[in-house]
C-alpha cells in the first residue's frame, strides 16, 4: 500500500471510530467544552486552523503527531488569555522532549487551567433566625484542570515527504469549590503527511468517549439551604464527550525564499446532531476554518483567520426575519529572535454576535535553535 493511500486509509479509520461511538451514544451530551477554546495564539490567531501545519509543542493540543517535528529539539511553550473582562482565566502550558529511537519520536506533555475565581458563596447568607450576616459572605473557585501526554513518531522521513502519527491520553480534573469535582480520561489519536508544499493533518478527539464521573459533597446545612430555596441537590451523575473528527490540509506558497504564505483550512467535524454550523447534518455536523500566516524572513509572522460559521438573524433586520451568516474572527502576530518566540492573537470566544474579544500571549522557548518554525 503506497503512503498516501494509507494516509486516507488512516483517516477512514478514524471516522469509522467516531462515527460508531457517536451511533451508541446518541443523546446531546456537552461537556469538557474548555477544551475547546484553543492553545496557542499562533493557531489561534489563525482561526484555530492548525492540524495540518502545526509543528511545536502545541501539537500536543492540536494534533500530535506534529510532535515529531522537535525530534531533535526539545522546547517549552506557555499561554495565558483572560475572557469575560478577566472573570474567566485561561492558562497553558507544554513541553515536548525528543526520544532516542531509530526514527524520530517525541514525547510531550501538557497543561490546561480554566477557572472563575472569588465567587461569592451565599448559602450561608441568611440565618436561621431569619437575619443577614454579610460576614457568612465567602468565596470559592470554579475550575477545570487537563493533563496530556502525548506521544508522536515519525514513520516516514525523506527530504520530499514525511508521515507521522501520534497519541494523547487525557486527564482531566473539575471543581466547583468544595461542593463538587469530577475526573475524566479520554483518548486523541492523529496522523499528519508532508510532501512537497503540501500538509496534511487529521486528529480524532474523545475517540472512546471521554466520561468525567462528578461527586457532590454538600454539608447538610447547605443541603437545607438548597431545599428550603427550591434547588435541586444533586447526586453522583456522569458525563460523555463525544468523539469529534477533524480534516486539515494546507498549502505554504513560496514567493521568495524571504517571503512565505501558508495557507491552511480544517474541518471540524461533530458527531451528536444538528448543529448550527455550515454543513448540518443528523447525525454529522461540520464547521469549516480557515487560516492564513504570513512568513518574512522566518522572523515576523502575520496571521488571519475565521472559524465558528453561523447562520443567524440580522439584527438590523429583524423584523423581516433576514439571515446572515456570522463567524468567529482572529488575527495576530508573532516575533522571533534566537531561540525565542513571542506570538499575539486577538480573537472572539464565540462569534460575532457575542463580541468576547481578548489579547492572547505565547511565548515559546526553543531548548536547541532550529532553522524552521
Amino acid at each position: 500500500m503506497r503512503y498516501p493511500q494509507l494516509l486516507l486509509f488512516s483517516i477512514f479509520i478514524l471516522l469509522g471510530c467516531t462515527h460508531v461511538r457517536a451511533q451508541f451514544f446518541r443523546p446531546r451530551i456537552y461537556s469538557n467544552e474548555f477544551l475547546n477554546i484553543g492553545s496557542g495564539a499562533r493557531a489561534l490567531g489563525m482561526g484555530s486552523t492548525s492540524v495540518a501545519s502545526v509543528s511545536d509543542a502545541t501539537a500536543g493540543y492540536w494534533n500530535p503527531a506534529g510532535l515529531s517535528y522537535n525530534s531533535d529539539n526539545p522546547s517549552i511553550t506557555a499561554m495565558h488569555a483572560e475572557y469575560f473582562s478577566g472573570i474567566g482565566k485561561y492558562d497553558y502550558a507544554a513541553a515536548v522532549f525528543p526520544l532516542n529511537t531509530d526514527l524520530p519520536s517525541s514525547f510531550g506533555i501538557s497543561a490546561i487551567r480554566f477557572g472563575v475565581d472569588d465567587i461569592a458563596n451565599t448559602l450561608d447568607l441568611v440565618q436561621p433566625d431569619g437575619s443577614i450576616n454579610y460576614d457568612n459572605i465567602t468565596t470559592f473557585s470554579s475550575a477545570d484542570y487537563a493533563l496530556l501526554l502525548s506521544y508522536s513518531r515519525m514513520l516516514i522521513d525523506e527530504d520530499d515527504r514525511s508521515l507521522n502519527i501520534g497519541g494523547n491520553a487525557k486527564i482531566i480534573y473539575r471543581k466547583v469549590g468544595s461542593f463538587a469535582n469530577a475526573i475524566g480520561f479520554g483518548f486523541d489519536g492523529g496522523i499528519m503527511y508532508r510532501t512537497g508544499n503540501w500538509q496534511l493533518g487529521a486528529v480524532a478527539r474523545d475517540v472512546t468517549t471521554t466520561f468525567n464521573a462528578w461527586r457532590f459533597s454538600f454539608t447538610d446545612r447547605e443541603k437545607e439551604v438548597l431545599y428550603l430555596t427550591d434547588n435541586e441537590i444533586p447526586v453522583k451523575s456522569t458525563e460523555t464527550t463525544l468523539p469529534r473528527l477533524i480534516l486539515g490540509g494546507a498549502y505554504n506558497f513560496e514567493f521568495s525564499d524571504k517571503f512565505h504564505l501558508l495557507a491552511e483550512a480544517d474541518l471540524d467535524a461533530t458527531f451528536d446532531g444538528k448543529r448550527n454550523t455550515v454543513i448540518s447534518g443528523n447525525p454529522v455536523s461540520i464547521d469549516p476554518r480557515i487560516g492564513l500566516e504570513a512568513n518574512i524572513n522566518n522572523t515576523v509572522f502575520i496571521r488571519a483567520g475565521a472559524s465558528n460559521f453561523q447562520r443567524t438573524i440580522d439584527d438590523a433586520d429583524t423584523l423581516n426575519q433576514q439571515k446572515v451568516w456570522i463567524f468567529q474572527p482572529g488575527v495576530g502576530a508573532g516575533f522571533k529572535l534566537g531561540n525565542v518566540k513571542i506570538d499575539y492573537a486577538f480573537t472572539n470566544l464565540t462569534n460575532q454576535s457575542n463580541p468576547l474579544y481578548t489579547h492572547i500571549f505565547s511565548l515559546t522557548v526553543d531548548l536547541v535553535k532550529k532553522d524552521y518554525y
